[in-house]
């Protein structure tokens, strides 16, 4: 029996709680039965849903693709604040959010959205000074990261719920969606909106629905993986990312000897380009009117 090749393209995994962005690395490393898989941004442990990975020479493809826009579902639980701005996290402080009205989270959630500059939680992967922010933590050490812009282009509340902290605290837990640019935090937004009501917040639940153009729909657990390898084919990813460059077969061979075309201009950068019969060829941008490549493929 021979065995088959792993095919070139990406996979979109809804990653379980609990795992690392790592951790389903190394599973889907063991399922494609190759060692070339990476992933294209991580996703916090205690989060779900969409993870986008590429196998075998689709992982030439994920420092490009533009990933920029996410969404996500999430629950938020004002009233308490902890280390990590999750629920991972010991509590720091416990304040009764019964007073809290829906007028002050609707006024809360309008100043954490459109254009803002956010602090990322301190338990993060950010790098301060060349060492991991959640490392500095976990050493007791004192610092502060620096605010950076990012945009909350949609941030609304679905549902207002007022419970019972295990503690007694009367809290209250809001269902929200957020689409967001690529940077931001939703434990940053529980804890800031949480700290601009007076108090506290954090994120007790959280589900990614899409990456980019690639959505839950397309999404597979690892146990679905595990029985059937679904492959989104490199040519596929390529045409929902990128915008798109047809050329005839003449073109096609030059590109791929290494020629710098002319090529048409383009909105969006990189471009992909596909020759006959929806060949995907290569990623290139443009310079000074000449296709540069990025990455080859045909």
């Amino acid at each position: 029996m021979t065995q088959q090749n792993t095919p070139d393209g990406l996979v979109i995994v809804d990653k379980p709680s609990g795992f690392t962005s790592h951790d389903v690395v190394a599973k889907m490393r063991g399922i494609a039965r190759t060692r070339r898989v990476g992933h294209a941004g991580t996703l916090d442990p205690m989060a779900t849903g969409v993870l986008v990975l590429g196998v075998e020479r689709a992982t030439k493809l994920l420092g490009h693709l533009a990933l920029t826009e996410k969404e996500y579902l999430g629950t938020i639980r004002l009233g308490q604040s902890t280390v990590t701005d999750d629920a991972e996290g010991e509590i720091m402080a416990s304040v009764a959010a019964s007073g809290v009205t829906r007028e002050g989270i609707d006024a809360g959630v309008a100043a954490l959205s459109g254009p803002i500059m956010q602090v990322p939680s301190k338990v993060s992967a950010i790098k301060i000074d060349g060492k991991r922010s959640y490392a500095r933590v976990r050493g007791g050490e004192e610092f502060e990261i620096p605010a950076r812009p990012v945009t909350v282009s949609s941030f609304q509340v679905y549902d207002v719920r007022e419970a019972v902290a295990d503690d007694g605290t009367p809290v209250m837990d809001l269902v929200v969606s957020v689409v967001c640019s690529s940077g931001t935090y939703i434990r940053a937004l529980a804890r800031d909106l949480g700290a601009g009501l007076g108090v506290g917040g954090h994120l007790t639940a959280l589900r990614r629905t899409r990456v980019g153009p690639y959505g839950i729909d397309a999404a597979r657990t690892l146990d679905q993986l595990q029985q059937e390898l679904t492959v989104m084919p490199i040519a596929d990813a390529a045409a929902a990312a990128f915008p798109r460059w047809e050329v005839d077969e003449r073109r096609a061979k030059l590109l791929a000897h290494g020629v710098r075309l002319d090529m048409p201009t383009y909105t969006r950068s990189p471009v992909a380009v596909f020759g006959p019969e929806g060949r995907f060829l290569a990623l290139v941008e443009e310079q000074k009117g000449k296709a540069k490549s990025l990455a080859v493929f045909g």
